[in-house]
């Protein structure tokens, strides 16, 4: 069984509608979802802010590569449109990590590098997945680390930019 944590985020359109139109795409497959924040953009690229949330999913017939098309379809289905790196987006659906059973997958291909290479870096993407998952861990050069940890590795600005939300997605 292959599990995946997708950081889902949007800041073009009807951003909670975008987001939860990741959690009905997937339908049974999803876990768990995390509260929604709102998140100041990313990435050097001035753009209006972001919703963000975590939707943990488990699929036995999905490979990391499968999970890749299924975040791409959903994008597309979305409107999305790849214009400008780390641009505004309708939507965006990154895998942080897959664990294929209890083994976290590693992966340098460049189509889909695992776990997530800038996840450990951003702040819109450990404090939700701790909100859903309070044990996660994830491999960072070499160690499987607490995400505890690492968002406690964050300057507080990065934390304290990730604002809590009345929104909620349903399941």
């Amino acid at each position: 069984m292959t599990c995946a944590v997708l950081s889902v985020g949007s800041n073009l359109g009807d951003r909670l509608g975008h987001l939860q139109s990741v959690v009905d795409g997937l339908g049974v497959a999803v876990r768990a979802v995390s509260p929604v924040y709102e998140t100041d953009a990313w990435g050097g690229v001035e753009q209006g802010p972001f919703l963000n949330a975590i939707v943990l999913a488990d699929d036995p017939g999905l490979s990391p590569a499968g999970w890749l098309r299924r975040c791409q379809e959903l994008e597309t289905a979305a409107g999305r449109v790849r214009e400008i790196h780390w641009g505004p987006r309708t939507l965006d659906v990154d895998i942080v990590a897959c664990r294929d059973g209890q083994e976290q997958v590693r992966s340098s291909d460049p189509e889909l590098t695992l776990p997530h290479p800038y996840a450990h870096l951003r702040a819109f993407v450990l404090i939700p997945w701790l909100a859903v998952d309070p044990a996660a861990r994830l491999w960072v050069t070499g160690l499987d680390r607490p995400v505890t940890e690492l968002l406690a590795e964050l300057d507080a600005r990065e934390r304290d930019g990730v604002r809590p939300t009345d929104l909620v997605l349903s399941t």
